[in-house]
């Protein structure tokens, strides 16, 4: 007992003592560290690459176990919160893939990013297209267009002439593209492995060119005399009208005219006072972008 006793009050000894207990306590920390690490836990991956919009089945998951150390970020765990929801209109889910809470959204959260690039007091407008009056699918989001009318002129105060005559050019510059969809109302480009159908293009007009846009389109829709055809081309592109008696005339024109034909129709009345008081605006605007330029 002696002998332990004196053993033990040795320096060395409890220098040797210490450093042992403290490489135990390193070594077990250690290990207990890379067993967390290393671990095996079960995950929900997905079975197969998922385009973004698309609702999650039972068919498109799978389950494995991977170490925890593998995983970063917040994941969906339970295999009942990933069924029925959606990936996300931005997303697609790499065959796999975790479900990430950011992948995943529930059916009535589901944004349209289109709504969200909408300058503030613009107005959004569909128009009809095709296959080939967007160039064959060549016109996308971020493309930039222009509008173009064609019509027949019937003689107003624009016209002083008897005869009927084909005016054609520039009704609206510089649109940007916010969407293309198909007749189902999906996005044509955002799924990679569906040949989808163009039947829409979508963008903003400000307040003032959108009821010059909703004339037109009006006058067109209810007097088929005039013959009006709105054309869209992409900004690269100058509309040309094959007929060699067809005069080409500025936008300013298409202004003044679609303002003369809604102010004969009745009960366009307060159509018509809403787009006298925007061109006034519209005016003003240009001409002190006009005095500027000049400065």
């Amino acid at each position: 007992m002696k002998g332990l006793s004196k053993f033990l009050k040795n320096k060395n000894t409890v220098t040797i003592i210490g450093v042992v207990a403290c490489m135990l306590i390193l070594i077990v920390g250690y290990n207990m560290r890379i067993n967390q690490k290393t671990a095996l836990v079960t995950v929900y991956y997905a079975k197969e690459t998922i385009q973004p919009k698309t609702l999650i089945t039972e068919e498109m998951v799978a389950r494995g176990q991977v170490p925890q150390a593998f995983i970063k970020g917040k994941y969906f765990k339970k295999y009942e919160d990933i069924i029925g929801k959606y990936s996300n209109y931005n997303t697609m889910i790499a065959q796999g893939s975790l479900f990430y809470y950011d992948l995943l959204v529930e059916e009535a959260n589901l944004p349209d990013a289109m709504l969200y690039e909408i300058n503030e007091g613009e107005r959004l407008v569909s128009f009809p297209t095709s296959i080939a009056s967007t160039y064959g699918n060549s016109i996308m989001p971020g493309a930039t267009v222009d509008a173009y009318v064609k019509l027949i002129d019937k003689g107003n105060d624009l016209n002083n002439t008897a005869d009927d005559r084909i005016v054609y050019g520039e009704f609206l510059e510089k649109l940007d593209v916010l969407a293309v969809k198909d007749g189902g109302g999906r996005n044509v480009f955002e799924n990679t492995e569906e040949n989808r159908t163009p039947a829409f293009l979508y963008f903003s007009l400000p307040e003032a060119k959108y009821l010059l846009y909703s004339g037109m389109k009006y006058i067109a829709e209810h007097d088929s005399s005039a013959d009006i055809e709105i054309v869209i081309v992409p900004n690269t592109v100058k509309y040309e009208v094959e007929d060699p008696l067809a005069t080409e005339v500025t936008s300013d024109y298409f202004y003044r005219y679609v303002l003369a034909r809604i102010k004969q129709i009745d009960n366009q009345k307060e159509l018509y006072d809403a787009l006298l008081n925007e061109m006034e605006q519209l005016a003003l605007e240009k001409k002190k972008k006009a005095s500027d330029a000049t400065e």
